[in-house]
């Protein structure tokens, strides 16, 4: 098949690949010239493994292209995907400016039938929008097409996106239509998952309510960890024990410093956001959001108790990303924690292995050290922030000869506290009891 993908970001373009690799000739369209132009190069403008080469190989075979304007390419289609940002307004709604945009555009270009498909995480009832937008623009150019819409959300991990991407869990499609339906199951041919097929407005609940879930799970083991170290009991063990339970499982109960990221942040906002306009208060997305943007503080709180008094001690972040295999800093950890010891006139070290530049646009002021080691020169404290594989097989050992004082307050609970004690650290994590911290 021929797909038009429109939106060069991190859904469109891991879906574009993946959509390559199943065979399909895939045609990407991006609004901003500039990354038009390094995409055209075979560069990524963010980092997911495995995705730049992929990029390449489909440039180069001639089976995707990059475009600046959607009538490029868009009667060349047989289905055209929207993959465009839908961020947060002030109210904590969606903004569907750019999917708006690109309704209106295909209502104006296309001179062939067509299917519409949502791939951007939309308020429930954005679809009824979309076909409203596309068909007033049709019925202004006296044009009567067949257009179909359909909402497929994606269910990418950063990080893991191509992987997720080729090997779904699960594929949900919404639409009324039995020809979309058509068109969808030979546009995913070849994956092998569950398939559900629904209405356009179940299919937009399913993805929030799929990511606010997960939210919950990350910030309610957050919180049991703080009374399980009022406790003296072990969070991991805890976890591990409701874990196995089949009705709740293991996945999303690791203890931490809070999620981060593009989706969840963004996503439990607009669903709480729906339920406020029609009249409806969600205690449990209130309260998810309440603990998630308390735990930093509570972190850092717990560090201060540590050194007393944060003022010019010199604090080395490692990892800035808000999760490993990933540039991505949107909501991340390690923003709230900089904010935060700034605020208490620490001196900040910062190192990880991509997102340094991201950040850097937001905070020159810090020491951007070349390496785990040198971030940890003179620290009197290290906060492990994001658990990169190259954090947890470092030598901590050469990492304490560089420290100023032996400290490590591990926000991942990444590294094993008997080790880190035995090395001489002084090591305290979330949620663990009184014999595994200290040293």
């Amino acid at each position: 098949m021929k797909i038009t993908v429109v939106g060069g970001g991190y859904v469109g373009i891991t879906t574009s690949v993946a959509l390559a690799s199943s065979g399909h000739t895939v045609h990407i369209v991006e609004i901003n010239k500039a990354k038009v132009n390094q995409l055209n190069k075979g560069k990524l403008p963010f980092y997911e493994d495995g995705v730049e080469e992929k990029l390449r190989w489909f440039l180069t075979s001639g089976q995707l292209s990059i475009h600046h304007q959607l009538e490029d390419c868009i009667n060349e289609s047989d289905a055209v995907f929207i993959a465009v940002g839908t961020p947060s307004l002030a109210d904590g709604s969606a903004d569907l400016t750019a999917v708006d945009a690109v309704a209106e555009q295909i209502g104006s270009y296309t001179e062939r039938d067509l299917v519409v498909v949502t791939k951007s995480t939309v308020p429930v009832g954005s679809g009824e929008k979309i076909n409203q937008l596309i068909r007033q623009k049709l019925s202004e150019r006296g044009v009567d097409l067949m257009v179909d819409t359909v909402s497929n959300p994606e269910f990418l991990r950063e990080g893991k996106a191509l992987y997720d991407a080729l090997h779904p869990d699960r594929i949900v499609i919404g639409t009324s239509s039995d020809r979309a339906r058509h068109i969808m199951k030979a546009v995913y041919h070849d994956l092998h998952c569950p398939v559900i097929y629904t209405t356009i407005e179940n299919a937009e609940m399913i993805k929030y309510a799929s990511n606010a879930f997960l939210a919950m799970k990350i910030s309610y083991v957050n919180e049991l960890a703080r009374l399980c170290e009022r406790t003296n009991t072990n969070v991991q063990h805890v976890a591990e024990g409701i874990g196995l339970d089949k009705r709740i499982g293991s996945l999303f109960l690791n203890a931490g410093i809070g999620y981060g990221g593009s989706c969840f942040p963004k996503d439990v906002k607009a669903l709480e956001a729906i339920a406020r306009q029609q009249g409806l208060t969600m205690h449990l997305l209130e309260a998810t959001m309440r603990i998630n943007e308390t735990q930093t503080e509570w972190f850092v709180n717990k560090l201060q108790a540590v050194l007393h008094n944060l003022g010019g001690k010199k604090i080395a972040l490692l990892g800035l990303s808000f999760k490993p295999d990933t540039d991505d800093i949107r909501e991340a950890a390690s923003l709230k924690i900089i904010h935060l010891l700034t605020q208490r006139n620490a001196s900040i070290s910062v190192y990880d292995p991509q997102a340094m530049e991201n950040v850097k646009n937001l905070h020159p002021q810090l020491y951007y050290a070349s390496s785990s080691y040198d971030a940890l020169k003179n620290a009197d404290a290290a906060l492990l922030v994001t658990e990169w594989e190259e954090f947890k097989h470092m030598d901590w050992e050469k990492a304490k000869m560089n420290m100023k004082q032996p400290i490590v307050m591990d926000g991942r609970n990444a590294l094993s506290p008997s080790v880190m004690k035995k090395l001489g650290f002084y090591y305290d994590g979330v949620g663990l009891n009184d014999t595994q911290k200290g040293g």
